[in-house]
């Protein structure tokens, strides 16, 4: 069993399958696109070409085929499996190419080839790479549980993948809301984890079954999750067709709000407090005014008795001078 919870340079993916794009002379792998759809839909693959083009290919990467050559000197050439639901049509330096009635056999990673003219001769130039998931209604190779997951953002959640045949490698992608690659296991357990989960998975691999733990969930990773497995023996990528479903909830958003509940309860209080504060300080100062009116009163009351007992020695002096 392997524990993996490291991210390898994203370039080593390159080296796992010697049929994958990127691989040939200095060329360049771009980004891959990931489309799932069910079994009887179409889809358009647009293959970009240069002034200098003279042909293109779109071919298969899993069990090399070529699936149409266009040439700008020569006739065309298209993949009998793909007769009558393949159409293309240029535009511009590019191509565009639509497959029709797709089977769950045509699950695979397609990839652009551009022939162009430099110095008297041809090269050969990688282009754009696009992993194609065809859900059937049967698919029943690679199992996948659970079907329906609900966590709560930053918990984790486990996905489980096994296969019946002998196998090559294990993608898990997600397929729909922001459809790409999560990780690449191989036979010989090289693997890559893709940005999207760098440092937030793990996986351990046993035999025909691999436990792929995605950690500190948030809101963007609601997605549906497909395994699909590169067999041995086989000229396309097999899949599930049912994925699983990841909503992950928003938990963030609702504790802000009870905290500001709390914040606006808090502020009240201190605003209730400050009022009572401030009447209690008007209340005294008042009071003050109050007793310091009164003061003067006392004043001339006393001032009114002296005045009396003058009064009083004065009538006394008058009696005695009688």
């Amino acid at each position: 069993m392997l524990w993996i919870s490291h991210l390898p340079a994203a370039s080593l993916f390159l080296l796992l399958l010697p049929c994958f794009p990127g691989q040939n002379g200095g060329e360049n792998e771009q980004s891959a696109d990931i489309i799932s759809v069910s079994e009887g839909d179409s889809i358009s693959i647009t293959c970009s070409g240069s002034e200098n083009t003279v042909g293109m290919y779109l071919r298969t990467s899993i069990r090399e085929v070529n699936v149409l050559f266009f040439s700008k000197t020569s006739s065309s050439f298209i993949n009998d499996a793909f007769t009558n639901r393949i159409e293309y049509s240029k535009e511009g330096r590019n191509l565009r190419i639509t497959l029709r009635n797709l089977q769950e056999s045509d699950s695979n990673i397609y990839l652009c080839t551009n022939y162009v003219s430099s110095n008297g001769s041809h090269k050969k130039l990688n282009g754009k790479t696009t992993i194609l998931v065809v859900k059937g209604k049967n698919s029943g190779v690679v199992e996948q549980s659970p079907l329906y997951v609900n966590p709560q953002q930053g918990q984790s959640v486990s996905i489980t993948c096994a296969w019946r045949s002998s196998d090559e490698g294990i993608y898990l992608l997600k397929t729909h809301m922001q459809p790409e690659r999560v990780l690449y296991v191989s036979s010989q357990n090289n693997s890559t984890i893709f940005p999207a989960f760098a440092n937030r998975l793990e996986y351990s691999k046993e035999e025909k079954k691999i436990v792929i733990t995605l950690h500190n969930l948030w809101k963007n990773d609601s997605d549906i999750y497909v395994c699909a497995g590169v067999l041995k023996n086989s000229p396309s990528l097999s899949v599930n067709r049912n994925g699983t479903m990841m909503l992950v909830k928003e938990t963030e958003q609702v504790y802000c709000g009870n905290n500001s509940w709390g914040i606006y309860g808090l502020i009240i209080v201190v605003a209730f407090l400050f009022s009572a504060l401030v009447c209690c300080a008007l209340y005294r100062v008042d009071v003050k005014k109050y007793c310091q009116k009164k003061t003067p009163n006392a004043v001339y009351e006393d001032m009114s008795y002296s005045s009396r007992r003058s009064t009083l020695v004065r009538t006394n002096t008058y009696s005695m001078d009688k």
